[in-house]
């Protein structure tokens, strides 16, 4: 955690400031201690160089083994491919130079894939997972000067409000138990004329054909490791089949998804070791996740508009995605 971020931090039950007792501090910034409000009746510990607002056992459970298995397998700068960085711009519409010097929170940062994105554009980033994936997120970026990684909760968010210039949360509000709550978490995070950017899986009639959602009843209640072991054995035998009937003429981008297992062929330029690896990785976020709630282009505009942000974009680019700007204070 750097200090210079400490002046942000608020106790999440009841928005007082925090302090910081017992520090020690380590090559990258605060490597343990505890936040206290002055009054003393919360606290809350800084392990392994992240503050921790939350339990480690909670409805994330599945991201946290997910991201630290598979650490590495989505950073740019490892795959040698901008398959992150392309997604992040794409969907926030924003543009590099725009980052550079400003403050910004990446709500479920995972690994820390677009931390790294946001990271190399010159920003100060402020990443959170409800899960021990922050650890993964630190591990990956402990070297960069910019960062401090913490562990909280959506709905209850550590920070003084306005505290952000650029606010975004990528693939992660359908995992949410509340989306339309985990979604108003952020608006109020964004600094006058800051903006905010989204993106989340789209709702379609056609979700009912998906073995996805047919398997999901029964994977998301197995033991985590049990059901990542059983992905990492079935994969090598359903990616095979689910490759050849993509290459079927005209329907072969649909009847791929026959197959429950995550194929990027023809979608995503990885080679063959990657696309193995990415499936199994996704194969796994398909199915592990205790939560998975699609959402309508014309719900996430509503949302939008119920918090009152302007500049509104909201489409179907894939997922479901969405952006906007806290107006600016007269």
């Amino acid at each position: 955690m750097l200090l210079s971020h400490l002046s942000l931090l608020r106790c999440p039950r009841t928005g007082e400031a925090l302090q910081l007792i017992d520090a020690v501090e380590g090559a990258s910034g605060i490597e343990s201690g505890t936040l206290v409000v002055r009054s003393g009746r919360s606290s809350y510990p800084i392990l392994r160089g992240i503050p921790r607002f939350v339990p480690s056992d909670n409805y994330a459970e599945s991201f946290g083994l997910q991201w630290n298995r598979f650490r590495r397998t989505q950073l740019d700068s490892v795959s040698g491919v901008s398959i992150s960085r392309d997604r992040f711009y794409r969907v926030t519409g924003w543009k590099a130079h725009e980052l550079e010097g400003k403050r910004i929170l990446d709500v479920g940062c995972g690994a820390g894939r677009f931390t790294e994105v946001a990271l190399d554009a010159g920003a100060e980033v402020i990443a959170i997972d409800f899960s021990s994936a922050a650890d993964a997120c630190l591990d990956n970026h402990r070297e960069r000067a910019a960062l401090t990684v913490l562990q909280a909760d959506i709905y209850r968010l550590p920070f003084a409000l306005g505290s952000f210039d650029f606010v975004y949360c990528l693939g992660v509000l359908q995992h949410t138990p509340d989306v339309h709550a985990a979604f108003l978490a952020l608006p109020p995070q964004l600094a006058s004329g800051g903006r905010l950017a989204v993106d989340i899986y789209p709702r379609l009639a056609l979700n009912v054909l998906w073995p996805k959602y047919w398997l999901r009843p029964i994977t998301r209640r197995l033991p985590k490791q049990t059901l990542l072991a059983a992905v990492e054995a079935a994969v090598p035998v359903l990616l095979p089949v689910s490759r050849l009937l993509g290459r079927v003429p005209a329907v072969g981008r649909k009847l791929r998804h026959a197959m429950p297992v995550a194929n990027y062929e023809g979608i995503l330029p990885l080679n063959e070791s990657q696309l193995r690896e990415w499936a199994i990785l996704d194969t796994f976020d398909m199915l592990a996740p205790a939560h998975d709630h699609p959402q309508s282009v014309e719900t996430l505009r509503r949302w939008f508009q119920e918090a009152q942000l302007t500049d509104v974009h909201v489409a179907r680019d894939g997922f479901v995605i969405g952006r906007g700007t806290r107006a600016t204070a007269a």
